[in-house]
């Protein structure tokens, strides 16, 4: 009979598996990752404290010895230098979440404003975006991400219009790294509550199991519209300056800056599809 931990693992792993075997990644492939992330996992759990043994990371991770010593040596490699693929990506979608979550950037309407590139009248632009995003970075660099992923647009005054209200990427690679960071955080969103040991994330979902297609046809885009609502929602609130512990003027110079991913997700498949 399974334990519930196998059950867990396969339902966890089989959507990957599948998707990579479309990918044409074979499990040989696979192993040999997972036996680098034993290893730097392993590695990773005694930072600070004196050094493990090749015994005992063999020990800990199942893996032999005379491996644990090729991936040890494998893993302290340094890494190569080069710019954070995820960096340009976040940039862009911190600053469409600000264009459309703080008030000085909405107009009468609630709706996001056209913003000039650049400006330092009483005017908001959208260098002021990137200082209420706390991006410091150049606004062009920023704008060419944004062009490029078909957000926004020029218009003829050479202002900045705002096409969607979030930043989906569109690029094949740049769809696999959203998909990285949300899944990685999310379970280990899920993993700290099975920890039951602190304060519970939030980790809840709504579930039909026998629900009429007609139905989901009208569903669907009021659902996305719920969830789009949300999202901007909970971003207003936290970027509200009214915030115990706001990060502006008189903010404690010792407090703590934590990382936050809230997420929505939804699928939809056959009721008689368990998996």
């Amino acid at each position: 009979m399974e334990t519930d931990l196998e059950i867990m693992l396969r339902r966890i792993l089989r959507p990957i598996i599948a998707y990579l075997m479309r990918r044409g990644l074979g499990y040989i492939a696979v192993r040999d990752l997972i036996k680098r992330i034993f290893i730097e996992e392993a590695l990773g759990a005694q930072a600070g404290a004196q050094a493990p043994t090749d015994s005992q990371l063999s020990l800990v991770t199942g893996i032999n010895r005379r491996e644990v010593k090729r991936l040890r040596e494998e893993a302290a490699l340094p890494e190569p230098a080069g710019r954070d693929p995820m960096a340009g990506i976040n940039m862009a979608a911190r600053a469409v979440a600000t264009w459309i979550s703080a008030p000085e950037f909405r107009d009468t309407a609630g709706e996001p404003r056209r913003l000039a590139p650049h400006g330092d009248g009483p005017e908001a632009s959208f260098d002021d975006v990137l200082r209420a995003a706390r991006i410091d970075v150049r606004g062009r660099t920023v704008i060419e991400e944004l062009l490029r992923a078909g957000i926004v647009e020029l218009d003829a005054d050479d202002r900045l219009h705002l096409l969607r209200s979030s930043f989906t990427p569109v690029a094949p690679r740049e769809k696999m790294l959203f998909l990285a960071a949300n899944i990685s955080d999310h379970l280990h969103s899920a993993f700290h509550n099975l920890a039951g040991s602190e304060t519970p994330f939030i980790e809840r979902a709504l579930f039909h199991n026998a629900i009429r297609s007609e139905r989901l046809e009208q569903a669907r885009p009021i659902l996305a519209d719920l969830a789009d609502r949300l999202l901007r929602q909970a971003n207003e609130r936290l970027m509200d300056s009214n915030l115990a512990g706001t990060d502006g003027e008189g903010a404690a110079e010792s407090s703590c800056l934590r990382r936050l991913r809230l997420g929505v997700y939804y699928y939809e498949t056959d009721a008689e599809d368990r998996s």
